[in-house]
């Protein structure tokens, strides 16, 4: 037997033949080519078929595995749509003579080289993105595809894994995931959450074809890997599975009870959704309602804007399936790191801090008024309230409210159909929650966005591993932000809830009830976990957040 460590990114017991997977791309002819135009004509075709592959892989997906994974195939198309990139690869061709699959290789290389230099985690992690959309260039160049057939259940071991790559696994025959590199922003995490299977980046493990087919098991509770793990280690594992799987078995008697504390204290205990293909999940979990509703994932993976019925309908679908439960769904929120090409937005050195969320529809009020347009009629068939992101000033506020009204009022004088939902704010600032009381005075609710309220409270990039330390979502500042917009709602009769990760974690459950959040909204993973929580909780006696 031998043993290896490594990173875990997703806890979990698995037990499989160990399937080892490696890239297909053959030598390239890096000979001089004989035309530069047709090089060049070659390479813009493959772009257009790649660029229809990652539509499709987009879609696929955000159906199969969420939309955390969906954004780094769209993050994709980004690039290869970007302009600086097929300038260095036709540049290579006219003056260097290259043929169009070296050049798009050279071309990528180049490119992922920068995202390693760049003093960010995240950006790092992207580095691998870019190399697979340009392997997929090159692969369309050459007319070669890789495939790969598991036929029994299996524990990948790669390098590292490509949105190409495990497009084509069985995900059911999957076990889990074992690789070298990776983080946790690395596709491997965001496949593995996505799914729920265990995985392990930065192994040490060194891959060798003989490994092909052998027994494995995989202990991603302490990130260890097992090659031919001898009878003590798998007894000891198969113990640990079994009280896994006990734990979920458990928790699916909490499904159909009340969300309601010890003391008889009711929460609305919703979930977090990218789009309309989550919502059997979201009801197979028992949540009450959907929270957050990421509607920005309409506009990515596609090369135009959706149109006001493809979003009437997306709306008006999670409407329905949900049966007057309450549906939140957050106007787009597109900058920082969701991107899209095609609506040309200048590159920002802090997008975070940039023209995102309802600065980018103020400055494009036809996106928002369409969108707006859709949520309005499709609320006639439902309980939909509408949520407005990053608003950070009275006037914002009052200004979204007005453009409501009159869409609302244009689409009756059409003679259509609309409801009355209900208009929220995410708080996302600190700015926001210093002025809560004021706030609260227009907004019909609160959802608090922790993720970014923590980032821009701390003056800290979450999307920068090496200053996790410092992103304490427990801070004493993060805490009295939160109990002062709990406090402002309740003084004006209105709701507020949590939508951010923070919403999950079970040390904070009963601190926010006692604050006064009414609605938590999480996951649909976290649902059953959560209610079991809250059922359990005797709300403590806040005192301040600085306790």
């Amino acid at each position: 037997m031998n043993c290896y460590s490594g990173k875990s990114v997703f806890p979990g017991i698995a037990f499989g033949k160990v399937y080892i997977l490696t890239k297909a791309i053959p030598g390239l002819d890096e000979s001089p080519c004989v035309s530069a135009d047709e090089e060049i004509g070659a390479f813009r075709s493959a772009l257009e078929a790649a660029d229809r592959e990652l539509e499709e892989l987009y879609n696929k997906t955000l159906g199969e595995t969420g939309e955390e994974e969906a954004l780094v195939i769209d993050l994709q198309r980004n690039i290869l749509q970007d302009g600086d990139f097929h300038d260095v690869v036709i540049n290579f061709i006219r003056d260097e003579s290259s043929r169009a699959p070296w050049a798009v290789s050279r071309a990528g290389k180049q490119f992922s080289q920068l995202f390693e230099s760049l003093d960010d985690p995240y950006m790092n992690a992207r580095s691998a993105d870019i190399l697979d959309a340009a392997d997929r260039i090159v692969s369309i160049l050459l007319g070669i595809r890789q495939t790969v057939t598991l036929e029994e259940p299996s524990i990948i071991l790669a390098e590292d894994l490509s949105p190409s790559q495990t497009l084509q696994l069985d995900k059911k025959l999957v076990r889990a995931f074992v690789t070298q590199k990776g983080s946790s922003t690395s596709h491997t995490a965001i496949l593995a959450r996505s799914l729920a299977i265990p995985a392990i980046v930065q192994s040490e493990i060194v891959l060798d074809d003989s490994m092909h087919g052998k027994e494995a098991a995989v202990d991603a509770h302490e990130g260890k890997i097992f090659l031919e793990p001898d009878g003590e280690t798998r007894s000891r594992l198969e113990a640990r599975q079994k009280e896994d799987a006990k734990s979920k078995t458990e928790l699916r008697a909490y499904r159909d009870l009340s969300t309601e504390t010890k003391d008889g204290k009711k929460i609305e205990l919703y979930a977090n959704i990218g789009g309309v293909d989550e919502l059997e999940e979201v009801l197979e979990n028992g949540a009450e309602g959907i929270g957050l509703f990421r509607s920005e994932f309409l506009y990515l993976g596609r090369n135009e804007l959706p149109s006001e019925d493809e979003q009437f309908e997306a709306y008006r679908r999670a409407a329905e399936v949900m049966a007057g439960r309450r549906v939140v769904i957050r106007t787009l929120d597109i900058g920082a790191d969701k991107q899209a090409a095609y609506l040309g937005l200048e590159t920002e050195e802090n997008p975070a801090l940039g023209c995102r969320a309802i600065r980018l529809c103020f400055s494009r009020p036809e996106i928002l008024v369409t969108q707006l347009r859709a949520l309005y009629r499709a609320s006639a068939y439902g309980n939909i309230a509408v949520m407005f992101p990053m608003v950070a000033s009275l006037w914002e506020l009052k200004k979204l409210k007005e453009i409501s009204a009159k869409v609302r009022e244009d689409l009756e004088n059409e003679g259509k159909k609309t409801g009355a939902p209900e208009l929220g704010i995410m708080i996302e600032t600190p700015a926001a929650a210093l002025i809560a009381d004021d706030l609260a005075r227009e907004a019909d609710f609160f959802s608090v966005g922790t993720n970014d309220l923590t980032q821009y409270t701390l003056a800290v990039d979450r999307q920068n591993e090496r200053l996790i330390e410092y992103a304490d979502s427990h801070h004493p500042a993060v805490l009295k932000l939160l109990e002062m917009t709990a406090a402002s709602a309740k003084k004006a009769g209105i709701w507020a809830g949590i939508c951010g990760e923070l919403a999950a974690d079970q040390e904070l459950t009963g601190l926010f009830i006692s604050m006064g959040y009414s609605e938590l909204s999480v996951s649909p993973a976290f649902i059953l976990s959560m209610r079991k929580n809250i059922r359990e909780t005797d709300l403590p006696i806040f005192t301040g957040a600085n306790k």
